[in-house]
């Protein structure tokens, strides 16, 4: 059993207002300082070179007299090379034209109380005003490290990281609320409260036949489509989990919880599914779901279990029995030995409260534990 008490960044991302002159200077940076990542990343790959001391040596001066770029810009390029080539060293890394530029305080500074930012590009120092919101106001005098200039859906962001403010934290004397996280009901926890995925499997249904309608006519018209439809989908997974986890860390917290959930990293090259239910597999969003209860959770001072999965989804909380046949449909859970019986989620959200508040394997938790965890 593991315990999550981490300090927490926040991503800000703060949208810039560059004038079209501004505009077309930051867009041929961009250009430009993706294009020194491809030469960077040629030698890099060509010497097996990933120490960034070495490659700034080989690389360094030849770059900045072909790219024209400043000096600390060329730095920037040669780091994000050697941090994409590092994560896998039997392909060259490759960079798109509009990929991200990561400033850090040599090159970026903030003026006139956050109303504009000074960034360095090919034709020096600009001014660009930013449109920020009270949200990123509120939060801008923790921004900390680096910056990213982001270009997305024609427009120039700057992506920061903020320190979170420091919770206070409590000691859950309401005890543990277990939360099973799935593919059919996104979480259920052991209070019975379900959350269920059926709105996202629709949405992930239609916009894959559209998608394919689209490919399967590849026009000009089509393609603008799907451009269109790219993230979409994600923005709405990404949505749906934020109401999710903001309502199961708010229950924990005014209740006096702590939250457990099964700690099942890798749980996607552990799992196999049939090629019918691959994409619906590929595309579950466990791993930002749980990032989101866990950061949330963090913010506002509420203790995260971690417990080993093994046996929550077909162990009685009652009996204590074992047995793969008490489960004997994907919904429904019947202990074969008491006949203890009731939606399989619910069960297994209640047997990983069990395990997160007696730190041990799950055992029989009693016929009183187990109703009050049912009540």
């Amino acid at each position: 059993m593991k315990f999550i008490f981490n300090s927490m960044k926040q991503a800000l991302l703060i949208k810039l207002a560059p004038s079209k002159e501004q505009y077309g200077v930051l867009l041929e940076t961009m250009h430009r300082f993706n294009d020194a990542c491809n030469c960077i990343a040629n030698i890099a790959y060509e010497r097996k070179c990933a120490n960034k001391i070495a490659l700034q040596k080989l690389a360094y001066y030849d770059i900045r007299e072909k790219y024209k770029l400043s000096a600390q810009l060329t730095i920037r390029a040669i780091a994000k090379v050697v941090e994409a080539y590092k994560r896998d060293k039997t392909i060259k890394p490759t960079f798109r034209p509009k990929g991200a530029i990561v400033y850090d305080q040599r090159i970026l500074s903030w003026r006139s109380g956050l109303k504009a930012a000074s960034i360095l590009t090919l034709k020096g120092r600009q001014v660009i005003p930013t449109r920020i919101g009270e949200y990123q106001k509120a939060r801008m005098d923790r921004v900390r490290g680096q910056a990213d200039l982001i270009y997305r859906n024609n427009t120039f962001y700057l992506g920061v990281a903020a320190d979170a403010p420091e919770p206070s934290q409590f000691d859950p004397v309401g005890g543990v609320l277990g939360v099973d996280l799935g593919i059919v009901n996104l979480a259920v926890d052991s209070d019975g409260e379900n959350h269920s995925g059926e709105k996202i499997d629709k949405i992930r249904e239609r916009k894959a036949e559209l998608r394919t309608n689209l490919q399967k006519h590849g026009t000009k018209s089509a393609k603008h489509h799907l451009q269109k439809l790219s993230g979409k989908e994600k923005l709405f997974h990404r949505d749906v989990n934020h109401c999710v986890s903001k309502r199961l860390v708010a229950k924990a917290k005014d209740t006096g919880r702590a939250v457990a959930l099964e700690d099942l990293e890798g749980i996607r090259s552990q799992v196999t599914v049939r090629k019918a239910q691959r994409s619906r597999h590929h595309s579950w969003t466990f791993r930002q779901l749980r990032s989101f209860i866990e950061y949330k959770a963090a913010l506002s001072g509420v203790p995260i279990i971690l417990v080993d999965p093994r046996g929550t989804s077909h162990t009685c909380p009652v009996c204590g029995h074992n047995e793969k046949g008490n489960r004997p449909s994907r919904n429904e859970f019947r202990c074969v030995r008491c006949g203890f019986a009731g939606p399989a989620d619910h069960v297994a959200a209640i047997n990983i409260a069990v395990r997160a508040a007696v730190n041990q394997p799950i055992v029989a938790c009693g016929e009183a534990e187990a109703i009050h965890y049912w009540n």
